[in-house]
């Protein structure tokens, strides 16, 4: 058996069940504590996919615990179950979480399809050149400035 042989093929390590998307949303975090207790937070996405979200969150969670999120914009509310956990950090650690059926339409965005690269490159140019004309259109009056103040 070759090391080859031994490495998974390309096509299996980069499926996911759903695409993950960068989107900071606010949400409300509630956790049920003993008794009648609920403990909630507001906090935000970091990011969002079909399947559940990577959270920022304060309150105490562990692996496996069920939590309630809410949308803050649409007043949805979904459960979740905690899968993952960031290391430890002063004030908030990354928390991922996983609802407990696929809800694609819970984060209400608008359907981002995946780009290629051609398309990826376009983007970076458009906002290069978009830059570029915001400087642009400032430098005169700075070339100005400078003159006057030598003369």
């Amino acid at each position: 058996m070759s090391a080859t042989d031994l490495q998974p093929s390309n096509k299996t390590s980069h499926l996911r069940r759903s695409q993950r998307v960068c989107l900071r949303l606010p949400i409300v975090v509630l956790r049920e504590g003993p008794g009648d207790n609920v403990a909630s937070e507001e906090t935000h996405t970091l990011i969002v996919n079909a399947h559940g979200a990577l959270i920022q969150l304060a309150l105490t969670v562990e692996i496996g615990q069920l939590l309630g999120i809410k949308n803050v914009q649409t007043m949805e509310e979904l459960v979740c179950r905690v899968v993952n956990l960031g290391p430890d950090q002063p004030g908030k650690r990354e928390v991922g979480v996983e609802f407990e059926l696929p809800s694609p339409r819970f984060w209400r965005m608008l359907s981002r399809r995946p780009i290629g690269p051609l398309e990826a490159q376009m983007q970076k140019l458009r906002r290069r050149v978009r830059t570029t004309v915001k400087h642009l259109r400032r430098k005169p009056a700075a070339c100005q400035t400078k003159l006057t103040k030598s003369s």
